[in-house]
């Protein structure tokens, strides 16, 4: 794992290259390099975390055997033996034992259509001296970030923003415009980015740049919707089952493919415990598995995970999240995350991955589950509720059955429950669930489960209207079930611009590796493709991936209700990061061509008097945070 940067500038200037590298260093600690091409103008720098070939071969930029082709590479192409061997067939000859090099003379070989041959994931950049172009490629899932910044005659890339502050051209001009977006999904969603003029490179996309003119097109290479809309396949459920058993085999074996030492994260949720017991089982040695816990029984998942490690005889280490290891980190949130970033499970990840870095290089996490194999509790929901739109009388019965019951009302009612019936952070699950019902098209009312806030509520706090136009994700794919709808729009939506955007900045936070099996594109391709009936079944999420984990655990050891990486936001809000919301969230320190001041500090007031709106809290203070850090 690396950080990549790079410009255009005729004039050499390395002290601007290094000055780029060395804000991002702790994506790569371990070797640094630059490259300058005086015809073209290329600037290329990269930061390295030492993973495959640990001796100086692996130094980048590297620089082809003809001199015509350099490239900057953050990531792993799992697969690079096999594409070596094939290489060396058609007479190349290599240096190094790296992915890297295996990539470059893919590109020498078979042009940009390398990336069809690349299991893994990715960001790079290619100097093509004969076409005189500039391409920059993001994998499949986009695990990988990739941004640039093009405008009048300057072009610059990094694998996160925060390198741009570092260049003499780069305008800090805030795109106002996102801020509805950020303030609905506690995320900017891509292209865009919280400055005008700079964009993430979207996942499955290559950017081909012209360097003389600086005219570039965007292609699609891959994309999910294509599978989902490819005919089903037709095989019965063990077939299937086997199917998914092998790929499954395979992601996870080309992800164990390192020089340094590997491990797992563990949460003790199905999607963890099957990479973990998938390794177990094939490893001829313990493998590591490290989760996180909280005192608070409500939000604590470590027992659970420590009997499934003591179950599977792993090297299993714990550490209880105190308040103060939060505290400390919530004020660096600004600058790891480079622009306004809502997700708060990001603190736990952060932790979680420090924890592990102090025994591993590389860690697997299970992200990908939930979209590709059905696992979030909305699609459920949603679905079944999906026919009321086609009756206006039971959607009104229902909308004023819910609008009469609190959040307060239904956490009490979920205690009484029993235990496998619960649910966790059921609050925010039912006022996300009441927008939803709440909504005039399906579109909307998937929109409205995936949101933080309600788009209303926006309104009444941010003077920014929404610009509509600028976001068409929630689109109907063609003309697939509902359920896939929803999963095709989170796996290329939420996980890319939330989930992957968290766990890469936590873990390069500490110079620590993380891999992802279950974001494998042949996992994805097949899941598209499988009937949703055996998908999802005996009304049962993930209910393929169940089948493949009872062959490694007992069922009682996995069967529970499903509880993410939640923590207990209100109550820190309310008290240790008091302080904090009052510093950032007051008159004095509040725009007021941005937001509604007086609505804001009314917010402020009723969430201390105990009112549920810790959401809208941690976000404006998240955004106010981000812009004293990169703005004021």
């Amino acid at each position: 794992m690396c950080g990549i940067v790079g410009f255009l500038d005729k004039e050499e200037n390395i002290d601007v290259i290094n000055d780029m590298l060395e804000i991002q260093s702790y994506r790569g600690p371990d070797d640094s390099g630059t490259f300058f091409d005086g015809k073209s103008g290329v600037h290329f720098g990269h930061n390295r975390l030492s993973i495959q070939d640990l001796t100086s071969h692996g130094h980048q930029p590297f620089i082809s055997d003809c001199k015509n082709y350099v490239i900057v590479f953050n990531g792993e192409v799992y697969n690079f033996k096999t594409i070596k061997i094939e290489l060396k067939n058609l007479g190349y000859k290599f240096i190094s034992n790296s992915d890297t090099e295996v990539m470059l003379y893919s590109y020498k070989q078979w042009g940009i259509k390398c990336i069809d041959k690349f299991i893994g994931m990715f960001a790079f950049s290619i100097l093509d001296k004969l076409q005189n172009k500039l391409f920059l490629v993001r994998d499949r899932a986009g695990v990988k970030p990739l941004y640039y910044y093009i405008h009048e005659n300057e072009f610059i890339f990094s694998s996160e923003i925060k390198s741009f502050h570092k260049h003499p051209k780069f305008k800090k001009e805030q795109n106002l415009e996102v801020l509805p977006y950020f303030f609905q999904f506690g995320y900017i969603p891509a292209p865009y980015t919280i400055f005008k003029n700079c964009f993430k490179l979207e996942a499955g996309h290559y950017l081909e740049l012209k360097i003389d003119n600086l005219e570039f097109k965007i292609t699609k290479y891959w994309y999910v919707n294509d599978f989902y809309l490819k005919e089903k396949i037709n095989k019965e459920e063990d077939q299937i089952i086997e199917d998914i058993e092998n790929i499954l085999d395979d992601a996870i074996n080309l992800r164990m493919v390192s020089d340094v030492p590997v491990g797992v994260f563990l949460s003790g949720g199905y999607d963890s415990s099957l990479v973990a017991s998938i390794l177990a089982k094939k490893q001829g040695k313990k493998i590591n598995t490290f989760t996180i816990g909280f005192d608070d029984e409500k939000y604590n998942e470590a027992k659970h995970a420590k009997t499934i490690a003591e179950y599977l005889a792993t090297n299993h280490t714990e550490y209880y999240m105190k308040n103060s290891d939060m505290l400390n980190l919530v004020e660096k949130l600004p600058f790891y995350y480079d622009e306004p970033f809502g997700d708060s499970s990001a603190l736990p990840t952060m932790i979680v991955s420090k924890m592990a870095r102090q025994s591993v290089t590389v860690a697997l996490s299970a992200d990908g589950g939930d979209e590709a194999f059905c696992g979030y509790s909305k699609y459920f929901f949603l679905n079944k509720f999906q026919n009321i739109f086609s009756n206006s009388f039971k959607r009104e019965v229902l909308k004023t059955g819910l609008n009469l019951i609190n959040s307060n009302s239904i956490e009490y009612i979920n205690e009484k429950l029993p235990k496998n019936l619960k649910q966790t952070n059921i609050k925010d699950k039912y006022n996300k669930f009441k927008r939803a019902i709440n909504s005039d098209s399906l579109e909307e009312m998937f929109e409205n489960a995936s949101s933080y806030v309600n788009k209303k509520e926006i309104k009444k706090f941010l003077s920014i209207s929404k610009n509509e136009k600028l976001f068409k994700k929630w689109q109907n794919i063609g003309n697939i079930e509902f359920l896939n709808q929803m999963m095709a729009i989170d796996y290329k939506l939420f996980m890319n611009d939330d989930v992957l955007t968290k766990v890469d900045r936590a873990t390069m936070s500490v110079s620590l590796e993380g891999r992802e099996p279950l974001l494998d594109h042949r996992i994805i391709e097949y899941m598209a493709r499988v009937p949703l009936n055996i998908k999802y079944k005996n009304n049962q999420g993930k209910y393929l991936l169940r089948q493949i984990l009872y062959k490694y655990l007992p069922k009682n050891l996995v069967d529970k209700p499903k509880s993410g990486f939640t923590i207990p936001l209100n109550d820190w809000l309310r008290d240790e990061l008091r302080t904090m919301v009052d510093k950032y969230i007051c008159i004095n320190k509040l725009d007021d061509k941005i937001f509604d001041i007086s609505e804001i500090m009314k917010i402020k007031e009723q969430f201390y008097n105990g009112k549920n709106l810790g959401t809208q809290i941690w976000l404006i203070l998240m955004y106010q945070m981000w812009k004293e850090k990169w703005l004021d």
